[in-house]
């Protein structure tokens, strides 16, 4: 094996989860939803993501069991913080079905804490009458979004309200189009299919094999251009989805370079450095990045120590 196909110690790989997870404990009140946020319903869908993708997180890393005692524990209440205090025990999410019955939102968030043990009955039921529309599977969306409403559905035990493998058959990536004409938001698409194909990396053999040969023939050639632009956010993705190939790479090469972009408080950049400025400006562009951060570093570790 070459130093350029090496695979990446577990260690390496851990300890940028490990940074993650202490930014993201450390800047937790900076996730809740404001007064202005409740009274305006402006950017209340926006500011509910990040809550939400905080929330799978804990679960890829309980669900993968690589986390430490220490960091078992603080994840575990960082994750009742999240539903109790953010979400106020899900009633954040039940006014948003009542202000926007048909925003598959709340159940996309919902789904995680449902799977860990939370429950909101109310926001069930609210969810049940307004999937017994016609409305709710003609809804438009794109084919990759669509795959995560009907994980939604599955994850809390409802009938899908489509068909899954037809939905997956309408994504770019099911296409196997020409691997050159990959822009930026092609990219995320790709990542956000395989991530929906996958239930976040729990049942990687749910890609189909033609897809995984695809990508595993292109995914180290567009790693290598993202990694040059120095984008870590998109990087990251893309390194979550080695992850969910058969064989993944895990190239120590890369994740060397990715580890270094990140900052000693465990912040991951957007693109290239740390910005600078007020603080809650400074979360907003770098909170994503170090949540796909913690997320690629526990599917990473995971995969790294069962190949051993």
């Amino acid at each position: 094996m070459t130093a350029a196909t090496a695979t990446a110690p577990p260690a390496l790989l851990h300890g940028v989860g490990d940074r993650a997870l202490m930014w993201l404990d450390a800047h937790r009140e900076q996730f809740r939803l404001t007064d202005e946020d409740r009274a305006t319903g402006r950017g209340v869908v926006e500011r509910l993501k990040p809550i939400g993708e905080l929330a799978v997180n804990m679960r890829v890393l309980f669900r993968e069991g690589v986390a430490g005692s220490r960091q078992h524990a603080r994840a575990g209440q960082l994750l009742d913080f999240t539903w109790r205090e953010l979400l106020d025990g899900g009633n954040v999410l039940a006014a948003l079905q009542h202000d926007e019955p048909f925003s598959p939102v709340p159940l996309e968030i919902y789904s995680t804490f449902h799977e860990l043990g939370f429950r909101h009955p109310g926001l069930e039921s609210a969810v049940e009458v307004c999937r017994r529309t016609l409305t709710w599977p003609a809804l438009d969306m794109v084919p990759n979004r669509r795959l995560s409403v009907l994980r939604a559905e599955r994850r809390i035990g409802l009938p899908p309200s489509g068909d899954f493998d037809d939905a997956a058959r309408l994504t770019w990536l099911s296409r196997l189009p020409e691997p050159w004409t990959v822009q930026y938001h092609i990219a995320y698409d790709i990542t956000h299919t395989v991530f929906h194909l996958t239930d976040w990396g729990a049942e990687p053999g749910r890609i189909p094999p033609q897809t995984a040969d695809y990508l595993a023939l292109y995914l180290p050639a567009w790693i290598e251009d993202w990694a040059d632009l120095e984008h870590w956010d998109l990087l990251g993705e893309l390194l979550v989805v080695d992850t969910c190939l058969p064989r993944p790479a895990l190239d120590a090469r890369v994740w060397e370079r990715y580890a270094a972009a990140q900052s000693e408080s465990g912040a991951m950049p957007l693109q290239r450095a740390l910005p600078d400025g007020d603080a809650a400006d400074v979360f907003d562009v770098v909170h994503h990045p170090t949540l796909v951060a913690a997320f690629a570093s526990a599917m990473a570790t995971s995969r790294a120590m069962s190949a051993t």
